[in-house]
């Protein structure tokens, strides 16, 4: 159940955008919003199993990285805090997917746009549930990439492109700052899952833990459009 939360979105965007042809306008319609409704349902349930029975759930995947002290998995964490976020993105953007239905109803690529939509929100149900800053940045680059498809949708207007290319712009300025506190934290503590993170972190150097904490709030800050990295929404 806990991977096909993750897996749903993807598979979602995936048929809509490579068999968006052959199902036609209205099977990539409801196969993106079915996958979706579906992760969200999914989400419940597990809001359910871990946040109000206190049961933290991690599924491992794969090996990714394994060299000198460094060990890096595919795995996914699913505790409080993550089936929390998972009900508000999943609900949130199943309800964007029906709305989109008939907002875009007239286009005439209606199928990239539900791509575009599911491949974002799979990205953001990966960046939520990893349970390492590497896994989790792979869904923040993944948004990052979304969001620049889903402002420039309408490529063929001057306007959407350079609005496109200006979100990237910023947001590779925020990537920046989050990389190099990514460094720091491999750095002064060994690992970069959160378990060794967060049990560790109280014993370090407080000056440390604070540019650390700097460098990924410029990350977040780009990447939602704070002031003063907010100029890729004006």
């Amino acid at each position: 159940m806990y991977l096909s939360i993750v897996l749903l979105p993807l598979v979602g965007a995936a048929v809509a955008g490579l068999r968006g042809r052959a199902i036609g306008v209205t099977g990539a319609q409801s196969v993106a919003t079915v996958c979706l409704s579906l992760a969200a349902l999914l989400s419940l349930s597990a809001f359910y199993e871990v946040a109000l029975s206190n049961s933290t759930v991690g599924v491992t995947i794969a090996p990714w990285i394994d060299s000198g002290s460094l060990a890096v998995s595919w795995s996914l964490l699913f505790d409080a805090l993550t089936v929390s976020m998972l009900l508000a993105v999943l609900v949130v953007s199943s309800l964007v997917h029906l709305y989109s239905v008939s907002y875009m109803s007239s286009d005439p690529h209606v199928q990239r746009f539900f791509s575009y939509l599911s491949l974002f929100t799979g990205f953001m149900v990966l960046l939520v549930t990893g349970d390492s800053y590497l896994v989790m940045f792979v869904g923040w680059e993944g948004i990052g990439v979304a969001s620049y498809l889903l402002v420039g949708f309408w490529y063929t207007r001057v306007q959407a492109n350079k609005a496109a290319i200006k979100a990237m712009t910023v947001n590779r300025v925020g990537d920046a700052l989050l990389s190099v506190g990514f460094f720091a934290v491999l750095w002064t503590m060994g690992n970069l899952d959160y378990a060794t993170v967060f049990s560790v972190s109280p014993l370090m150097n407080e000056t440390t833990v604070t540019l650390v904490s700097l460098c990924f709030l410029a990350g977040a800050m780009s990447k939602s459009a704070n002031i003063p990295l907010h100029t890729w929404l004006t």
